[in-house]
């Protein structure tokens, strides 16, 4: 099958994210995706030279292959809207409004989507006081996450009495405001969301890790420390409930083209943990196994990405 000729497809990955380099790794395989469909594809870095280097390579559509800020959370959206390119993915608002997690789980409890009891800590926060505050909130079994970071990036399960104040600390390292959540006990299940004839959510998937521990960063980018089981094996209703979640948060978020849901499922209703707007593209991610079991190639869901973003050219 001949290549298209047009259009130009950059495909930008990298930056200042403590997940650059997931971010590179998922570039990579994007762009050799691409390149089955298009003849013009090209990676570039985002860096201070990113509308320089966009010039340069003539792009007409932008494909962010980017976790954390500032690729994920609506500023490098804004400047392509700035420019009058189109891209891959949600806009301004819902991406902003996805990364941060507190946020998002405002919006998601005005949507009656079951949250974890969770509370925000703040830096100028007396550590002691804080750690007090949320025992008294959430008790012992809490987990430990910076607002606006993705792939787990400074995240802690905080069990004993003595954790809480490493786990704050070390999410502080990463940025100002930290969310502190319930810990709930269950199956770590995702909901990949395509916009394709409609709102799709794609088979869910069921995520397991070796006994003791958790899926956090390592887990998710080593080959052969998670698994993934596709359909997830959940009761009917409960997997019904895990699609229209996503669905729905896909919606009020004001997502577009693709989003991946997180959520932990105990006895009874899900729980919805967050929502990714440019969820990883690895080879071991979750987004493109959904894919694959839904009978969607690589090459042809990433192709589709781009065709959507053609269609919003001014």
């Amino acid at each position: 099958m001949s290549k298209k000729a047009t259009p130009v497809v950059a495909v930008v990955c990298g930056g200042p994210s403590s997940e650059a380099e997931v971010s590179r790794s998922s570039a990579r395989g994007v762009a050799e995706a691409l390149r089955a469909t298009y003849a013009n594809v090209v990676l570039i870095e985002l860096d201070l030279s990113i509308g320089e280097r966009l010039r340069e390579a003539r792009a007409e559509v932008v494909f962010p292959v980017l976790h954390g800020p500032p690729g994920e959370d609506g500023t490098f959206q804004g400047f392509l809207e700035t420019v009058g390119l189109p891209y891959v993915g949600s806009g301004v608002c819902s991406s902003a409004f996805a990364i941060d997690k507190a946020v998002a789980r405002q919006i998601f409890q005005a949507n009656r989507l079951r949250v974890a009891r969770g509370t925000v800590v703040r830096r100028e926060e007396e550590i002691g006081q804080a750690v007090e505050r949320v025992r008294s909130e959430l008790g012992l079994d809490v987990v430990v996450k910076p607002a606006s970071q993705g792939s787990a990036v400074g995240a802690s399960l905080v069990d004993d009495p003595d954790g809480l104040d490493k786990a704050l600390e070390q999410a502080f390292a990463y940025e100002e405001r930290v969310l502190v959540e319930e810990r709930i006990h269950g199956r770590e299940i995702t909901a990949a969301v395509l916009e394709r004839n409609g709102i799709e959510v794609l088979p869910i998937i069921e995520v397991r890790t070796p006994p003791g521990s958790w899926y956090d960063y390592q887990h998710r980018y080593t080959e052969g420390l998670s698994e993934h089981i596709v359909p997830a094996p959940l009761p009917d209703a409960q997997y019904r409930r895990v699609e229209e979640m996503a669905r729905i948060a896909h919606q009020v978020l004001g997502c577009r083209d693709l989003s991946r849901a997180d959520f932990i499922v105990p006895e009874g209703e899900p729980v919805l943990l967050e929502v990714n707007t440019l969820p990883g593209m690895t080879p071991t991610s979750l987004y493109p196994d959904a894919a694959r079991a839904a009978g969607l190639s690589f090459e042809d869901l990433v192709a589709h990405f781009v065709e959507r973003a053609r269609s919003r050219a001014r």
